[in-house]
């Protein structure tokens, strides 16, 4: 078959064509569709970089808030925070210098139930609420019922 339309000075011609266009898009698409990295503090709607350190009492109360409204409110067991240790950061804007700054750590939590579980949360730049101060997201580990971050609360980790 192929030497049949080779024989044709059309379809010669053609294939030819065809070969140097996708040749050419294949050039000239490498370099456009990588992404820029543009940090994030060098943008036209900046981000400064400046997040509440790991153990900052105001991402403590966040995450001591949220949790007991939700043990309260979906899972009716009156579970609550009663306080934070080994507090320490795991990373900081991992994700690259273009993406929304944001701080990893992870903590031990005492809960009033006597135990103790590992929580990893994230401080996020201007994910608070209507997109104004930071943000947290938490998950405390042996607690994530539904599953949000899993396995066992690494999707809320580096």
């Amino acid at each position: 078959m192929l030497r049949q339309i080779s024989s044709f000075p059309f379809a010669r011609n053609f294939l030819t064509v065809c070969a140097a266009m996708l040749a050419a898009a294949g050039v000239s698409l490498g370099p456009a569709t990588a992404r820029p990295l543009v940090p994030a503090e060098r943008r036209y709607s900046p981000y400064d970089g400046v997040l509440p350190a790991c153990g900052d009492p105001a991402v403590f109360e966040r995450i001591q808030g949220r949790f007991h409204d939700r043990e309260a409110e979906f899972w009716n067991t009156g579970l609550e925070i009663l306080g934070f240790e080994r507090v320490k950061e795991i990373g900081y804007k991992t994700n690259g210098e273009d993406y929304i700054p944001r701080r990893y750590c992870s903590a031990q939590a005492y809960l009033n139930d006597e135990k103790s579980h590992q929580v990893s949360y994230s401080i996020n730049e201007d994910l608070g609420i209507i997109g104004f101060g930071f943000g947290v997201e938490w998950c405390v580990g042996g607690l994530d019922r539904i599953d949000a971050y899993a396995p066992k609360c690494k999707m809320a980790r580096p």
